[in-house]
């Protein structure tokens, strides 16, 4: 005689916070592949554009730190030259005074012109080398801009490529806005940008200009 087994069904009682829970991880599983960067890996075309456009975000980052190196450099040695400027002025302006205190009155105040001239040929030697320094330092300058507007348009290019994934348009390349001037604003401003720019060469000859008939007074009026 055969003996019946009766089946039992077992039911798991499944609250509501595990089917959040499950839910939960469903939602972020799709999400995860409808990623923007998700498509981009699986997009030869726009992974390799990525690659590239991230190699050139940090090739533009070392050279704007190392233009700005050089012209922290050249800004050193602008300085060491003006420093050098004035303590030349400053011994030659003293030893002028004591070579007119202690020789006769109005001996040296024939060969004023002398001195004179030498004060003035050096200075010009400074204002050249400091003129130079300065055409190297606003070259780096204009030079800095430039990578620095390129790499905001590439920076700008790689976040819409990354939050777009794969509806990218391939064909866009990054462009740097330029500022629209107009020709009369460019005229306007031009000379007050040369003056702004070459100050310092300003003041160096306005000094020497000071210097030269400072000679003459100091031999004549003692």
């Amino acid at each position: 005689m055969a003996e019946t087994k009766d089946a039992h069904v077992v039911e798991i009682p499944v609250d509501e916070e595990h089917q959040n829970k499950v839910l939960y991880c469903m939602k972020t599983i799709t999400a995860i592949q409808h990623h923007p960067l998700t498509e981009i890996s699986q997009s030869p075309g726009h992974l390799l554009l990525l690659k590239l456009w991230q190699r050139d975000e940090d090739l533009f980052g070392r050279r704007i730190a190392l233009k700005e190196s050089r012209m922290d450099s050249i800004r050193r040695e602008m300085f060491q030259l003006c420093c050098l400027f004035l303590l030349f002025h400053g011994l030659f302006l003293t030893m002028l005074f004591t070579s007119s205190v202690n020789a006769k009155q109005g001996s040296n105040c024939k060969k004023w012109w002398i001195p004179s001239c030498l004060s003035l040929s050096t200075s010009l030697v400074f204002v050249f080398l400091v003129q130079v320094k300065l055409y190297r330092y606003w070259k780096a300058w204009r030079q800095l801009q430039r990578e620095r507007g390129d790499n905001r348009a590439l920076t700008r290019c790689i976040q819409e490529l990354r939050m777009k994934g794969a509806s990218f348009d391939l064909s866009k390349e990054p462009q740097s806005g330029k500022r629209m001037k107009s020709s009369s604003v460019e005229i306007k401003w031009k000379p007050l940008t040369w003056c702004s720019q070459n100050f310092i060469t300003i003041c160096l000859l306005g000094f020497s200009g000071l210097i030269f008939p400072a000679s003459k007074f100091i031999l004549c009026g003692f």
